[in-house]
């Protein structure tokens, strides 16, 4: 029998790839993270067809954006040009959209965001556990997350018993006209410092994303002042690179970006396959905080523990007992201890075993180390001693620990009765 030819009439008829359009910008660190977490979606799921227009934050080509034809969006919708023809996209094509930012200019797009009243809750507290007073915020007025996380941090820092005093921004202020583009700051350096000048110090500064945060550290550099001694300053997006080359280096709240982009994708997908979704608005924490040294400080008038928490800071990890840091301070172990208890309520030991922790806990997350090798790095003679002393600090041996949250940013959020669930 002669083998079957097959003309274009014959011919299977396969089903085509998704065509997806990702209307996000790469111009920073979160953006980054949101296409990699798609990036990651597409990659473990069926493949689609991509339209990723380039652009900057804010300014797509929106001719483009207006003549593509396809199948699902994921965009950050920040301007009421993208939304207008978005929803023209949406109204006459019948595809779903999902939003991935907190402007709300699509109301009728599900959206997936981080969770900024979380990001307020976890300031204060960062600044609470180093014992401040007094309180500021940098906002920008042109993003409701910015409010957000403003409203968040301010009741936050409230419901403790103090004030925060927020920077007034360049219209409240002086008039002065907002940053040409979304993607720019606003043009308001030397309001800042005069504000910087005028506050109580020490004070604890949360700045809404890190680009303000490093305004602010240029703020205090110009005016003389110390950080993080007068001035700590905290930010949000955790982009190494800017918080890296900070002076002193950008203490910064790391958002799971890129578990937005994977809860995104998975929404979207879901979408395009005609189910339902449960809910429209999905809310991701932030991961943690990367402290760097423009937090690094504890808001007490007690010199001699401010100094200790220093020495224990620096070479906890090194394995040093507190008769060391008694000695390397001049005192005697017993006046250490008593004035750590009264001022912080608990003992050096315990602030030693908390540094160390802190450290096994970013190797467990970081890194495939072995545990002898986390042990030693992190100031423990005896890796079993280690193990034993985790799971009865955290409920669970460092092992289970880590498979529950290595690789924070890879993780893929549960989505109910779909993808990933």
């Amino acid at each position: 029998m002669s083998a079957p030819c097959y003309n274009g009439s014959m011919a299977p008829r396969l089903p085509k790839p998704p065509r997806v359009a990702v209307v996000i910008e790469a111009s920073n660190a979160y953006a980054r993270g949101l296409l990699a977490g798609i990036h990651r979606h597409v990659r473990e799921h069926e493949p689609w067809t991509v339209f990723l227009p380039e652009h900057g934050r804010g300014a797509p080509p929106l001719e483009q954006l207006a003549s593509w034809h396809g199948d699902g969006v994921i965009a950050r919708v920040e301007t009421p040009a993208i939304a207008n023809v978005l929803a023209r996209i949406g109204t006459q094509q019948s595809i779903p959209i999902i939003d991935v930012s907190a402007a709300r200019l699509l109301p009728a797009a599900p959206y997936v965001e981080t969770d900024d009243e979380a990001i307020g809750r976890v300031a204060a507290g960062h600044f609470a556990e180093r014992d401040f007073r007094h309180f500021g915020f940098v906002g920008d007025e042109r993003f409701r997350w910015s409010e957000n996380r403003c409203r968040a941090f301010t009741t936050a820092v409230n419901a403790c018993g103090h004030e925060v005093d927020v920077f007034p921004g360049v219209t409240r202020q002086r008039g002065r006209q907002h940053a040409k583009t979304v993607g720019d700051p606003p043009d308001d350096d030397e309001a800042i410092e005069e504000w910087l000048q005028s506050l109580p110090k020490p004070v604890a500064v949360f700045a809404c994303y890190d680009i303000r945060g490093r305004q602010v550290l240029e703020a205090c550099r110009r005016a003389g002042i110390e950080v993080p001694d007068q001035v700590a300053v905290l930010g949000v997006d955790n982009d190494d690179l800017l918080c890296g080359l900070a002076s002193p280096p950008l203490s910064s709240i790391i958002p799971d970006a890129a578990g937005a982009g994977r809860l995104a994708a998975g929404l979207l997908e879901r979408l395009m396959q005609g189910e339902r979704l449960e809910r429209e608005e999905w809310l991701l924490p932030p991961l943690g905080i990367a402290t760097r040294q423009s937090t690094d400080v504890l808001a007490i008038d007690d010199d001699l523990v401010v100094a200790a928490v220093r020495v224990i800071r620096d070479h906890a990890c090194r394995g040093i007992k507190v008769a060391e840091v008694a000695v390397s301070l001049k005192t005697s172990r017993r006046v250490l201890e008593h004035r750590f208890v009264q001022r912080l309520g608990h003992t050096p030991h315990e602030e030693i075993a908390r540094v160390q922790f802190r450290r096994v806990e970013q190797l467990l997350r970081e890194t495939d180390l072995p545990l002898a090798t986390i042990a030693a790095r992190c100031g423990f003679r005896h890796p079993e001693y280690m193990t034993v002393a985790f799971a009865r600090r955290y409920g669970l041996p460092p092992s289970h620990w880590r498979t529950r949250h290595a690789d924070p940013r890879d993780r893929l959020p549960s989505l109910p009765g779909g993808p990933g669930s």
